[in-house]
């Protein structure tokens, strides 16, 4: 069959791709170029260290977090989301901390206090002494005193009043505020008890709360005060006493001198000279370290652990410093 013919296939004719570049006339066709390669952002490596380091360590969650804020922002990189969490995680964090040390200082000082009120025997409602306290007043060349003038008897560590059958032992330090408050409530009951004959008081000046005088050794000047009245004007003593107790200075302060310890003395003598001698602060002293470290004799107690210290006919009375009648009713039922 002749390919020529009228049924014979022809070519078709060419469709041009719309894709592809159009050659020039009478020119090869061009290749065909490759699309160009666009890489993608980069996370910012700070930002990152910044989100993790915020669950561990505040402060460089803060200082990386915003290092990479300003690199983001210069570069164009990714991750100011993490960048802003570690930020917001880490200021929270640090907030959080230093409110933990502020409460932590704020305990450690409670702490501290409490630990100096137990050393000043301050608890269960009377000053407390855990151990005998070495003594802190300076030492005298001059003989302990012996025998007995006016109200002090040196021989039997106390100083004495009144004649009764019923004997009240009374333990106390001039810097004990507890004792203060006892002798607040209790010491004119005391003292019309002697005056009436009816009890004899035995009044034991104690001086272990020296170390709470700031060095001025505050409980054995007052202690020896008060022995220097019991012996030039024994019939005023128990109003010195209460004085000391009224006048009171606060622990942790140097106290009073010993001219304003003079100055609250009433009687004929003047009792100046024989405070600033210091001859009874030894004396005090060693009634002190006998009290702490006992035997009391005729006592239910093996040693003075605290003060105010009271004993009727060698009973301790555990009642209420401040109740005047629980303490008159214990004392009533001695006789």
């Amino acid at each position: 069959m002749d390919s020529t013919g009228p049924d014979a296939p022809r070519d078709q004719p060419v469709v041009p791709n719309p894709y592809l570049p159009v050659p020039p006339k009478g020119g090869p066709t061009p290749p065909i170029a490759p699309a160009p390669f666009v890489p993608g952002q980069r996370t910012n490596t700070l930002a990152i260290v910044s989100f993790v380091s915020s669950f561990f360590i505040g402060l460089v969650a803060i200082i990386t977090g915003h290092i990479a804020l300003a690199q983001i922002r210069a570069r164009g990189e990714l991750g100011r989301g993490f960048a802003l969490a570690g930020l917001i995680i880490g200021y929270v964090a640090t907030a959080l901390f230093a409110i933990l040390v502020v409460f932590a200082i704020i305990f450690a000082s409670a702490i501290a206090a409490f630990v100096v009120a137990i050393d000043a025997g301050t608890s269960s409602g009377t000053a407390t002494s855990s151990s005998a306290p070495e003594s802190s007043a300076p030492e005298s060349s001059t003989p302990l005193p012996t025998g007995q003038l006016g109200a002090a008897d040196f021989d039997g560590g106390y100083l004495e009043f009144g004649t009764g059958v019923v004997i009240i032992d009374e333990y106390v330090d001039p810097m004990c505020p507890y004792c203060a408050q006892f002798e607040a409530a209790n010491g004119e009951l005391l003292a019309a008890g002697v005056a009436s004959g009816d009890i004899t008081l035995r009044v034991h000046s104690l001086t272990f709360l020296d170390r709470m005088s700031q060095g001025t050794d505050y409980s054995s000047r007052a202690s020896a005060a008060l022995t220097c009245q019991a012996t030039l004007n024994p019939g005023e003593t128990l109003a010195f006493l209460s004085a000391l107790f009224a006048n009171q200075p606060l622990e942790q302060t140097a106290g009073l001198s010993n001219g304003e310890l003079a100055a609250l003395a009433t009687g004929a003598s003047n009792i100046a000279d024989c405070i600033d001698s210091g001859d009874y602060q030894a004396w005090s002293q060693q009634n002190t370290e006998a009290a702490l470290t006992g035997p009391i004799e005729g006592a239910e107690i093996e040693s003075v652990k605290g003060t105010p210290t009271v004993l009727v006919d060698g009973v301790q009375y555990t009642g209420s410093l401040t109740d005047t009648a629980e303490f008159s009713a214990f004392v009533a039922s001695a006789f």
